[in-house]
């Protein structure tokens, strides 16, 4: 009779069926994701200035090619939230992997200037919604591996920039920059080659229809050859969205058969509206939080994408009268392809410490050493040099990224989960826009000493929110209401 009156939440299954198979597919799917938006961002730095040359553009229409996509990327964030939190998780990754491949594929074909903007901001829409992969992945690891494996996953990003480097330093000084445009955009149509055999989140599922979140739980159990826990499955009483009319709260384990045939209602999805998500958002328990999420997000982007830029753009000649940081543009192809690597021990160095102490420290280490690799480039250095900091610069800024990427989803309840990233995702596109026409700007002017102060005090400050974050989720089981 004890054993009859045990339940377990998704939490406890996740514990009892580990990390295995089925989250290793899940890994490699999502992963594709984030390498279909790498690729998609960092061709960014080796397109504008090949436009600009074949149509004679000003250099404020180049930035604008960049700044174009960023502001699609933040209507697609908040979008593609939305409809991950009313829709399912999968409906959100299959509204970014079509706008992407589809929009990315058409931009290679663009006949002028204005179509060519027009194109990259849509792609920019659907690639805004790409952090759906991310909360989707997360859903499916067990709590207290959740900050590594995240941090793995994160590794998928940087294949994506490695892989764009290695196809710019190919194809461009023969076929051109619409080949590249083309050839990008493939990732995104592999999402949807596969997009029916991707599963839907346990834990959204949980909320919605219990019997589909046993069966999911089943299945990830019986590919991972474990077993769930005894008893009855339950989600949280208190969820303002689970909608399941059971007269019980709990739901026993049911057949192999009928989940086979289980599919959520229509009438289960939950409509979202934007007042209520920002109240909800800047709700008593979780307006400190966001708010200072805004400001984390804002920094990382602004000074992740600028660091990727300057290695492109440190092409310029300046004379000894100006800060110097001068990078030949025969070797720029190389530089980036270096550089790109950087991503990989910032990744390996966060998965290695995220579990072990914690969230915040981890990222206050990443961005108070990068604030320290950038200061000789106040004065001129050589080539080597110059690439060498910038290296250890853009590892920095990629492990604290990857870490904000496992904090994010962790400190939002899963009604609130992609919609509160989303948003945040929406706000450092801001950064990501402004960057371009504001920092690399002044590099191009040759003022690089402007420029990278201007960088040292966007991300100290990002470092001073982290300090004011109120919760550290280091092995802190995911919530599903406020």
């Amino acid at each position: 009779m004890e054993e009859a009156r045990t339940t377990y939440t998704v939490d406890d299954a996740l514990l009892s069926v580990g990390f295995g198979k089925f989250q290793a597919l899940i890994l490699v799917y999502a992963g594709m994701g984030w390498v279909a938006e790498a690729m998609e961002i960092m061709l960014l730095s080796f397109v504008g200035s090949s436009v600009q040359e074949e149509w004679n553009i000003t250099p404020n229409k180049e930035s604008l090619l960049t700044s174009v996509v960023f502001g699609g990327m933040m209507v697609g964030a908040y979008s593609g939230g939305v409809v991950s939190d009313n829709y399912g998780r999968r409906k959100g990754f299959l509204f970014t992997s079509l706008v992407t491949a589809v929009a990315g594929f058409l931009s290679s074909f663009s006949p002028n200037y204005i179509c060519l903007i027009t194109s990259r901001f849509i792609v920019g829409i659907g690639l805004g919604g790409a952090h759906v992969f991310a909360s989707w992945f997360l859903e499916f690891i067990p709590a207290p591996n959740r900050g590594t494996w995240m941090a793995v996953y994160q590794i998928s990003w940087t294949v994506g920039t490695i892989l764009e480097a290695s196809l710019a330093w190919f194809i461009m000084p023969t076929l051109g920059w619409r080949w590249l445009l083309a050839v990008s955009s493939l990732p995104a149509f592999v999402l949807l080659l596969f997009y029916n055999i991707a599963p839907e989140s346990p834990r959204y599922l949980s909320m919605r229809s219990k019997a589909d979140a046993v069966c999911m739980l089943e299945k990830m159990a019986r590919m991972n050859k474990m077993m769930l826990p005894h008893g009855t499955f339950t989600s949280d009483p208190k969820s303002e969205f689970d909608i399941n009319h059971d007269s019980s709260e709990t739901t026993p384990l049911i057949t192999h058969q009928i989940c086979e045939t289980s599919t959520i209602s229509k009438d289960t999805k939950t409509e979202v509206g934007l007042i209520s998500v920002f109240y909800k958002l800047l709700s008593p328990k979780l307006a400190r939080t966001t708010l200072l999420l805004w400001i984390v997000y804002f920094g990382n982007a602004f000074a992740y994408y600028g660091i990727v830029l300057l290695t492109s753009e440190l092409t310029i000649k300046c004379n000894w009268n100006a800060p110097l940081l001068s990078v030949s543009k025969d070797n720029s192809y190389r530089d980036i392809f270096v550089t790109s690597f950087a991503e990989l021990p910032g990744l390996l160095l966060s998965a290695a410490i995220v579990d072990r102490i914690g969230r915040r420290p981890s990222m206050l280490i990443f961005l108070f050493t990068n604030c320290f690799l950038l200061i000789p480039l106040f004065w001129h250095q050589n080539e080597l040099l110059t690439t060498s900091l910038l290296f250890g610069a853009r590892a920095c800024i990629m492990g604290s990224f990857s870490i904000l990427y496992v904090y994010a989803p962790e400190v939002y309840p899963t009604s609130l989960r992609t919609t509160g990233v989303g948003v945040a995702n929406a706000i450092s596109r801001i950064g990501a826009m402004i960057c371009p026409l504001v920092a690399v700007g002044l590099v191009k002017g040759c003022y690089q000493i402007a420029a990278i102060s201007l960088f040292e005090i966007v991300i100290f400050l990002t470092g001073l929110a982290i300090m004011f974050f109120p919760l550290e989720t280091k092995g802190r089981r995911l919530t599903d209401t406020l």
